[in-house]
């Protein structure tokens, strides 16, 4: 079957992506219409005289939801990014963004500034456990003898480990009441209470750092051969991986600062823009950064809305979704093969 050009995918899942956004704004028990989220983004942009909505919708639309739809789009972007990255770097279809062990390290931090008493500091300390874990890992792959795929894995593995333990001490010592449940909240993924200072902070790192990882996809198809043909094709193997595996863990520290241990979105949503744009990362990447967009702002808006008041963890709604999804692109790719 003849696959779509890169054009018509692009803009037909930029299309979703607007529509999801502006749609997932409507969603909660306020009633509100596709036509007041624009009137209200008019407003704030300079482009209407007068507030057409009123102060108390104003407010709920543009400091309530638009911020938290914002920031759930720009991190399943840059999960799915990470992700497909770190399963080209790795040759590991099982890789993820926290494979260097990026979020036990930031579920370390989150914790640690939790129970020290500084819960409003949670992401700034998920970001330091985050940045942290990363340096480990790859101090001790660079000690092993370089950045090389399965290093990179083993590394990965036992600075998360170890953080895991760490983090699982700190819970069972000091952990009680309210901050056990806030920190159970938070492990399990929440998008739950962003405002735009962090939606802006998730964006600009998306921008920053996922910009040259996204256009590096010529040469991520080089290694799909192996470090050694990837190198005969003109290619620098050890500062390219070095460059991406410090692009992607910087990314995912950001995404994971703010939104917590979100599950399955770096791995399901690659496996899926796989399948239509087959494994030319110069395609590949942009569509998965678009199909994880728009997944996390559904998951997300379902995780808020299902069981109102109460909101879900929406790790849970990704969970819940990945695995089947997970299972049901394994059984596709074996009958292709």
């Amino acid at each position: 079957m003849k696959r779509p050009t890169l054009a018509v995918l692009i803009s037909s899942l930029l299309a979703l992506l607007l529509a999801s956004l502006v749609l997932a704004v409507t969603f909660g028990p306020a009633d509100i219409a596709p036509s007041e989220v624009w009137q209200t983004i008019g407003y704030h942009l300079g482009l209407v005289a007068e507030n057409p909505v009123g102060r108390l919708r104003d407010a709920i639309i543009w400091d309530l939801r638009l911020p938290r739809v914002l920031a759930a789009a720009a991190v399943g972007a840059g999960l799915a990014l990470c992700g497909a990255v770190m399963q080209a770097l790795t040759r590991n279809p099982l890789a993820d963004p926290y494979l260097l062990g990026l979020s036990s390290g930031a579920s370390l931090g989150a914790v640690a500034f939790l129970l020290a008493g500084a819960a409003l500091l949670m992401p700034l300390g998920a970001f330091v456990g985050a940045a942290a874990a990363m340096g480990l890992t790859l101090l001790v792959t660079q000690l092993l003898g370089g950045a090389t795929p399965t290093r990179a894995i083993l590394a990965g593995i036992s600075i998360s480990a170890l953080a895991a333990a760490a983090t699982s001490f700190l819970i069972f010592w000091s952990a009680t009441g309210d901050s056990y449940r806030e920190i159970l909240s938070w492990l399990m993924g929440s998008l739950s209470g962003v405002v735009w200072s962090e939606a802006l902070l998730v964006l600009a790192a998306l921008l920053l750092a996922g910009l040259p990882v996204l256009l590096s996809g010529r040469s991520l198809d080089a290694f799909a051969f192996g470090d050694t043909a990837a190198a005969a094709l003109g290619v620098d193997v050890a500062r390219l991986r070095w460059l991406l595996l410090g692009g992607t863990a910087l990314l995912t520290g950001v995404l994971v600062s703010i939104g917590g241990a979100i599950g399955f979105v770096g791995l399901i949503v690659p496996h899926v823009a796989r399948l239509v744009t087959g494994s030319r990362h110069r395609v590949l990447l942009p569509v998965a950064m678009l199909l994880g967009a728009s997944f996390m702002v559904w998951t997300d808006t379902a995780a808020r809305s299902l069981f109102e008041p109460r909101e879900l963890p929406v790790g849970i709604i990704t969970a819940l979704l990945g695995a089947p999804i997970f299972l049901l692109v394994l059984l596709r790719y074996r009958r292709i093969t």
